[in-house]
C-alpha cells in the first residue's frame, strides 16, 4: 500500500523547488540578467509552474534573452492560460487578434479576452470592448462595448476612457452627452494618450461640451502632434 504522507511530502518538495526556480528567474529578469532568468524559468516550466510558463512566454514574445518566437510564446501562454493565469489569457487574445504566432482568429481572440476580462484585467476589458464596438469575432453591440469600456475606464485604462468618450460623443450605446465625452477625453488626455488629446482639441475647437477655446485646442493638438 502506498504511503499517502510520503506522496504529499514529495509533492510539496517539487512545488517548493518550482517556486524557488521561479523566484530566482524573476529576480534575474528584473536585473536584466535574461540568460539566467531564461534558465530558471525553463526549469520551473518543466515542473508545471504556471507563472513561469507565462514569464517565459513573455521572453519569447519580446525576444528577451532568446530569439523572438511568437509560436513558442503562444504555446507557453496556452499552458499558463489553462492554469488560470489572466495575463496569459489576455496575451493570447491579443495574439489571436493580431495573428502573431497563430492564424488570425477574432472569435478565438474574443474567447481568451473574455476569460481575462472576467478576472478583472482592464486591458482585456478594453480590448474586448473594441471587439464588440467593431463587430470583430462577435455581433457588433455598442451597449456591451460601453459596459466593458466602463469597467476598464474605472480602473484607469486610458484607451477605454478615450473609447468611452467617443461613445458619448456620438451617442453609441449611450445617450449622446458632450460634457461626459469631454470629461472622459480629459482623463485619457492627462495620461498622454494622443488620440484623446486630439479629440479633446476638436471639442474645444467646436465648443462641444465646453466653452469654445481655440488656445486650449491648439495646446492639445500640439501635445498630440508631439
Amino acid at each position: 500500500m502506498k504511503n499517502p504522507l510520503l506522496a504529499i511530502v514529495l509533492l510539496l518538495t517539487v512545488s517548493g523547488v518550482s517556486a524557488g526556480n521561479y523566484e530566482d528567474g524573476l529576480a534575474a529578469y528584473e536585473k536584466g540578467n535574461y540568460a539566467i532568468a531564461f534558465s530558471k524559468y525553463k526549469l520551473a516550466v518543466g515542473q508545471g509552474d504556471a507563472k513561469a510558463q507565462f514569464k517565459l512566454g513573455v521572453m519569447y514574445d519580446k525576444g528577451e534573452g532568446v530569439v523572438q518566437d511568437y509560436a513558442e510564446a503562444v504555446r507557453l501562454f496556452k499552458l499558463a492560460a489553462g492554469q488560470g493565469i489572466a495575463e496569459a489569457q489576455y496575451n493570447l487574445g491579443v495574439m489571436y487578434a493580431n495573428g502573431e504566432g497563430v492564424v488570425q482568429d477574432y472569435a478565438e481572440a474574443v474567447r481568451f479576452l473574455k476569460l481575462a476580462a472576467g478576472q478583472g484585467i482592464a486591458k482585456a476589458q478594453s480590448n474586448l470592448g473594441s471587439m464588440y464596438h467593431n463587430g470583430e469575432g462577435v455581433v457588433q453591440d455598442y451597449a456591451e462595448a460601453v459596459r466593458l469600456y466602463q469597467l476598464a475606464a474605472a480602473q484607469g485604462d486610458a484607451k477605454a476612457q478615450s473609447n468611452l468618450a467617443l461613445m458619448y460623443d456620438y451617442g453609441r450605446g449611450v445617450p449622446q452627452d458632450d460634457a461626459e465625452a469631454v470629461r472622459l477625453y480629459q482623463l485619457a488626455a492627462a495620461q498622454g494618450l494622443a488620440k484623446a488629446q486630439s479629440d479633446l482639441g476638436v471639442m474645444y475647437t467646436n465648443g462641444e461640451g465646453v466653452v469654445q477655446d481655440y488656445a486650449e485646442a491648439v495646446r492639445l493638438f500640439k501635445l498630440a502632434a508631439a
